[in-house]
């Protein structure tokens, strides 16, 4: 298992003045965080999370690794928090993915409202849970889903970065296959586009992710963009694929190669002369440089050949003059 293309995009919206969304697309690690608070603390506690995820990127190996970078993430908002007096009370969602490609799996670590979806054969799935309010109350069976989508108090966060000293990570992995395609967003674009809009439409630019991303923003935004809006795309291939096709290519722009020793050149069509060694197709003799080594005489080889001919010529003749005379 390899990445394939990955694109990452984020849009104030058509309600908000500034973004307080921001996103990391660092293979293999990508995150999107979204900021809460008032004034720009948002915007201060989104960029801390990215900052320190990533910061982290390279170094993060394995499920237990990235829990503790969305830890430092908490702890970096937390103790600026406390520092500043004008951030009291920030606080940002995160979610995010660390591609394995020996092991071919996707760790998540998730906090808050912004989500995880698996684009797989056509069809997409939430991989994490949200962290709100309305989502405890559908999962207690007092809310629909239709009716969350319009509660007043759709926005409550149970869990974020950065409002307490520690955090509790919602950590797991999803065992990768060739063609997937996961989507990371903050709730700009999973609160105004469909499930069914969202594979819509990151099918029908399946070829490329930027406009796929693109897309997708501006589907939010047609909706009303009332939030910022934030998406990160990345695909799976398989481990080998491109490799063969790039050796491939070379191979056909050089044409057929030629025939070896055990597999004789095949023969003349009825009709067609006969191809000797010395021969060259037209379009080869062509390409060949010119300083290339052909096959047969060059033009002092065939000058020595026509004097040997006049002398064995000049010698026949004499021979038979001198028969004659006897």
């Amino acid at each position: 298992m390899r990445l394939g293309r990955a694109a990452g995009v984020t849009d104030t919206g058509r309600r908000r003045l500034r973004n307080e969304d921001a996103f990391v697309c660092e293979p293999p690690l990508f995150a999107v965080t979204d900021g809460m608070g008032g004034a720009r603390a948002g915007e201060i506690a989104a960029e801390l999370a990215a900052t320190a995820l990533e910061e982290g990127a390279g170094q993060t190996r394995g499920m237990d690794a990235l829990v503790a970078l969305v830890e430092e993430a908490n702890r970096r908002i937390w103790q600026r928090s406390v520092e500043d007096p004008r951030t009291t009370g920030m606080g940002a969602v995160a979610t995010v993915a660390l591609v394995d490609e020996v092991g071919g799996t996707v760790a998540i670590g998730h906090v808050g409202d912004s989500r995880g979806y698996l684009l797989r054969d056509g069809a997409i799935e939430q991989l994490t849970r949200d962290h709100s309010l309305v989502a405890e109350l559908v999962e207690s069976g007092v809310l629909t889903p239709e009716e969350a989508v319009h509660h007043p108090q759709r926005s409550a966060i149970t869990r974020a970065l950065g409002t307490e000293p520690e955090v509790e990570v919602d950590a797991f992995t999803v065992d990768g296959r060739p063609g997937d395609v996961f989507l990371l967003c903050s709730d700009g674009l999973s609160a105004m586009v469909a499930d069914e809009a969202l594979t819509s439409t990151i099918e029908a630019e399946r070829g490329d992710l930027e406009r796929a991303a693109d897309a997708l923003v501006a589907a939010a935004n047609a909706r009303g963009g009332e939030d910022n809006i934030t998406v990160v795309l990345f695909e799976l291939l398989e481990a080998a694929e491109g490799v063969a096709e790039e050796a491939a290519a070379p191979a056909a722009a050089e044409g057929p190669a030629p025939p070896s020793a055990a597999e004789p050149a095949s023969l003349p069509a009825e009709g067609e002369p006969p191809v000797t060694e010395g021969d060259s197709p037209p379009q080869e003799a062509e390409a060949a440089p010119p300083d290339a080594t052909r096959h047969g005489a060059g033009p002092g080889g065939r000058i020595a050949a026509l004097l040997l001919l006049a002398a064995l010529l000049a010698i026949a003749i004499l021979a038979l003059y001198t028969g004659i005379n006897r």
